[in-house]
């Protein structure tokens, strides 16, 4: 009988559709031992995202100064400013962090080291499979690679959004526990280390637009905003949209 916290081999029809992160409810058929490994076959009856639950340490949160929105660039002299502005401008001065990134097996006296990169080579010259294999090395290797979730998104975001949304969600709320209910400061897209979070969040964001839930991709968009003010990802264009209801289709043809 298998003990808690022990690790062993499962195999099961349509376990590779389990997204790295979730948790799998099974319903085992046959445990047995080969060569001293223990291993288990059945069924997967449900998945589910239970961040809390995977007791992962939370990424590392770095002070990086003050943000003023007197200081920021808003648009030219005169130009009016936008109204999903104007609320982040009122609520004033907020701190600014930069979120740790892991990214394993990358070497670190090599700048040109890095597997997200050699993922994206893989994938840009035809060989999906090997992408795809080096993304899931990352999470098996730290769930907290965020911009493994990101990317393993970005490879089916086409075709499978409601896939890609698993993958984007996980690596958000892997991210948001990291940053508790009382954070109020910013997340800069210019502090590099935040773009994988803030990439599963746009990601997140634009399945659930695809999927037509409005409310929750305008609170992500919205949250968006307020993280990154100067926007770089271009999530202002897509407020409007969104809380009119336009369907994705109509929506990027607007």
């Amino acid at each position: 009988m298998l003990r808690g916290g022990q690790t062993f081999t499962f195999r099961a029809l349509g376990l590779w559709d389990v997204v790295p992160g979730e948790v799998a409810v099974v319903r085992p058929a046959k445990q047995w031992t080969y060569g001293g490994n223990p291993y288990l076959s059945g069924a997967i009856e449900a998945t589910r995202l239970d961040a809390k639950a995977l007791a992962l340490v939370p990424l590392r949160l770095e002070e990086r100064g003050v943000w003023n929105p007197a200081e920021h660039y808003w648009g030219e002299p005169g130009d009016p400013i936008e109204d999903w502005a104007k609320p982040i401008i009122a609520r004033g001065p907020r701190p600014e962090s930069e979120m740790e990134q892991v990214l394993p097996g990358a070497d670190p006296e090599d700048p040109f080291s890095d597997p997200i990169t050699e993922s994206n080579d893989h994938s840009d010259s035809g060989d999906r499979e090997g992408a795809y294999k080096i993304l899931m090395d990352l999470c098996q290797a730290d769930l907290r690679c965020l911009d493994a979730h990101a990317h393993l998104g970005n490879m089916i975001f086409d075709g499978r959004p409601e896939d890609a949304l698993r993958h984007y969600e996980v690596g958000y709320r892997i991210g948001e526990l990291s940053l508790g209910e009382r954070f109020h400061g910013l997340l800069p897209w210019g502090r590099i280390d935040n773009r994988p979070f803030l990439r599963c969040m746009h990601g997140f964001g634009l399945c659930l637009w695809r999927l037509g839930r409005f409310d929750e991709a305008g609170s992500i968009f919205d949250r968006m905003l307020w993280l990154n003010p100067s926007d770089n990802q271009g999530v202002r264009f897509l407020v409007g949209p969104v809380r009119a209801r336009t369907s994705w289709e109509e929506g990027r043809d607007t």
